[in-house]
C-alpha cells in the first residue's frame, strides 16, 4: 500500500510529487524513542503516520515543558523552521506511544517546496495552524492560573466516563509547572470534591466546578 494514500494531507498532491514522496520508507520508532534533540541539525520533515509524537523545551533546571504534540495529520513546527530558516533545533521531541512516521530528507522537502504547489500548501498550512497553537500556549500559560490550567486539562482529555490516565510528571509539563505544585492542586481538588485520585488516574466528580475553575479570571 502507498503510504501517501494513509496521510490524509498528502493524498491530494500532485502525482509527480507523491511519486517523489512514495520512495522514502517509512519507519517504526519504540515509545521512549527521542527523534531529535536540542542542539541538533534538522535533518527533514517528519510526516506522522500512526502514532504520537511529544516535542517539549528542556529548561536548565531540568524541568520541560510540553510545547505541542504531534498526531497524525499535524505538523513539527521544531522541523519546519529549522528547514526554513537553517536553525538547529532547540526542542526535545519523544514518541510518547509506538509511532510509525517518514523523514523527508532535507533535499526532497525543498525540492517539493519549489515544484509542487499543493506540498506548498499543505506545508505552510500546517505551520501556521501550528503557529496559532503555539500562540494560544503562549497566552493559557502567561495569563492562566495554575489551577485553571490544571481544570482545562482535565475537562480536555479526559475520557467519556470522566476518567484520565496520567501521571503528575505528565501533567506538570503539559501546563508548564512543576510536578509538587501539581501534587498539591490535585489534593486541593481532590478535597473540594472535584476529582478523586488514585495513582496515575483523575477522575472527575465535579464536571460544572472543574469548568467554573478553567473559566475563573485569568492572574
Amino acid at each position: 500500500m502507498n503510504w501517501t494514500a494513509g496521510a490524509q494531507e498528502l493524498a491530494a498532491l500532485e502525482a509527480p510529487a507523491r511519486a517523489v514522496l512514495e520512495r522514502l520508507a517509512p519507519v517504526e520508532v519504540p515509545t521512549g524513542a527521542v527523534l531529535f534533540r536540542p542542539g541538533e541539525t534538522v535533518k527533514g520533515y517528519v510526516v506522522v503516520l500512526a502514532g504520537h509524537v511529544g516535542v517539549s523545551l528542556l529548561g536548565p533546571s531540568g524541568r520541560d515543558i510540553l510545547l505541542y504534540e504531534v498526531a497524525p495529520g499535524q505538523s513539527c513546527i521544531q522541523s519546519t523552521l529549522g528547514l526554513l530558516g537553517g536553525d538547529d533545533y532547540s526542542a526535545e521531541a519523544v514518541a510518547s506511544r509506538e509511532t510509525r512516521l517518514v523523514l523527508i530528507p532535507r533535499p526532497v522537502f525543498l525540492e517539493l517546496l519549489d515544484s509542487s504547489p499543493a506540498f506548498r500548501k499543505v506545508v505552510f498550512a500546517a505551520f501556521a495552524e501550528r503557529m496559532q497553537a503555539m500562540m494560544q500556549l503562549v497566552e493559557t500559560l502567561s495569563f492562566m492560573r495554575v489551577e485553571a490550567r490544571l481544570a482545562a486539562l482535565i475537562l480536555d482529555r479526559a475520557d467519556e466516563d470522566g476518567s484520565l490516565a496520567i501521571t503528575q510528571a505528565e501533567i506538570a509539563r503539559a501546563i508548564g509547572t512543576a510536578r509538587e505544585v501539581v501534587s498539591r492542586r490535585l489534593d486541593k481538588l481532590a478535597q473540594s470534591g472535584a476529582i478523586r485520585t488514585e495513582r496515575g488516574l483523575v477522575r472527575i466528580r465535579d464536571r460544572a466546578a472543574l469548568e467554573a475553575l478553567a473559566e475563573s479570571p485569568a492572574m
